[in-house]
């Protein structure tokens, strides 16, 4: 026993005791006290753990500068485990965290043993101090990362190199609907569908060679049957040594984005074929307006006003998400930059046009309206334009669109038909299934066109 070693009675402990050499150079912080609880001897360990010299004779029971319970609260010296230890009469272990002068905090282990004479009687106790600091921060570290592990919505399990699962959190839970009994202590390879079993071997693999697979993309079962789309994260696990003894798996729900991914796939699936819809649409205008064109300025002022006019159905189409737009938004969007609302008038029932129908209508109503403010009713100020659509009375699968101008100069049928003529008469009708006509009547132009509805939409 130490303390049988360090006795050295000549009737007073703590008078005439004196330490031997291998406690004055101890690693381990040392120190003693008489039965009243009075330091009478430490080491330099005991010093530098404490960062501070107690007073022989003076300072009791702990060399402290203050004492601190395990759980933060102040504690008194005389509570302290070397207290209890010469209070009670026995050996004990006990744990209390150093406060020192600066007011950095050393946790320690204490081992307290009374010292006792010929006769039995307590006469002084020795204490063993272990600073345990290491070990507190990697017991928080620990803590710290088993909560993080816990409360994290990614899936986080551990396997040995046979594929046997030793962990599993509540992410892992909720993701393969397996609770932590289920799945502990189990293959990993119920998790993986038939199809893909050997990948399995390929990430074992891979994590004996001390390799890390990361972000591998794959499917796993739900305890439902259902499939999932995951990422997969697994790393080496070492022990001490450095040696690979298993791995730990982050698992992360990926179907979102797998879902997003098709669906911006289609999109752009869709936006490519728009965009060459547009090409077709802006080759025709170029086509038509270079046969008509009186002039390189002229061609140039024509092709710019009709790609601003598309452009402006594309901004609804935009808007819409591509789903189309609705007639009356695509009627003012292409009419308002040359009449106020006084002087057109559009009426009927809601109706959501189809991308093509956009397109190409939005087209019509731009010539509709140009025509209108060079030779029609926008040439004069008492004109106006009734812009009507309804269901066809001889047919009702079918829409009836009306474009209808009044007080005007008297309109005469021009001599050649020119651009705006085929986009109203062939173009746009084509493009929705329908039959387009102009009419040169004396109070204005009229424009109507039927198509069936589910063209239109």
């Amino acid at each position: 026993m130490l303390d049988q070693k360090l006795l050295a009675l000549d009737g007073n402990l703590a008078g005439d005791f004196t330490a031997p050499q291998l406690v004055e150079d101890s690693a381990a912080a040392i120190y003693m006290t008489d039965a009243q609880g009075r330091i009478t001897y430490f080491n330099e360990a005991a010093a530098a753990l404490w960062a501070h010299r107690p007073e022989i004779g003076m300072s009791e029971w702990c060399g402290s500068w203050r004492l601190r319970y395990p759980d933060g609260r102040p504690m008194p010296h005389a509570e302290c485990p070397m207290a209890i230890a010469v209070k009670q009469g026995r050996a004990l272990k006990g744990e209390a965290i150093a406060e020192r002068p600066d007011g950095s905090l050393v946790p320690f282990l204490a081992f307290p043993s009374p010292i006792r004479d010929e006769k039995g009687k307590i006469v002084g106790a020795i204490n063993i101090l272990v600073d345990i600091t290491d070990h507190k921060t990697a017991e928080e570290v620990t803590h710290r990362l088993a909560a993080i592990v816990e409360s994290s919505d990614d899936a986080i399990l551990s396997k040995s190199l046979t594929g046997v699962i030793a962990s599993w959190n509540r992410g892992a839970e909720e993701l393969f609907g397996y609770t932590a009994d289920e799945a502990i202590g189990k293959h990993i390879g119920f998790l993986i569908p038939a199809d893909r079993k050997a990948e399995e071997d390929v990430i074992l693999g891979r994590i004996r060679a001390g390799e890390r697979v990361d972000h591998f993309d794959t499917i796993r079962q739900h305890k439902n049957g259902t499939l999932i789309n995951i990422s997969l994260t697994v790393s080496p696990v070492r022990n001490a040594a450095g040696m690979v003894i298993g791995a730990s798996k982050i698992a992360r729900n990926i179907t979102d984005r797998k879902e997003s991914e098709n669906r911006i796939r289609m999109l752009m699936r869709e936006v490519n074929h728009r965009v060459k819809n547009q090409f077709a649409v802006i080759l025709s205008m170029i086509r038509e307006t270079r046969k008509r064109a009186t002039s390189t300025e002229d061609f140039e002022a024509q092709i710019r006003e009709r790609i601003m006019a598309l452009a402006s159905s594309h901004d609804l189409l935009v808007d819409g998400d591509w789903r189309g737009a609705d007639l009356g938004q695509l009627i003012t969007k292409q009419v308002q930059p040359f009449a106020n609302d006084e002087r057109v008038s559009a009426r009927g029932n809601a109706l959501m046009l189809g991308a093509t129908a956009v397109q190409y209508l939005g087209i019509a109503f731009h010539e509709l309206a140009t025509n209108s403010v060079k030779y029609g009713a926008l040439s004069t100020p008492a004109g106006r334009i009734d812009i009507e659509w309804k269901v066809a009375e001889e047919n009702p699968s079918h829409i009836c669109l009306t474009w209808k101008e009044s007080g005007g100069p008297i309109v005469h049928e021009p001599d050649r038909k020119g651009f705006g003529r085929v986009v109203l008469e062939r173009v746009a009708p084509a493009a929705v299934n329908g039959v387009g006509s102009v009419a040169f009547a004396p109070d204005g132009l009229i424009w109507t066109l039927e198509a069936p509805l589910d063209s239109l939409t």
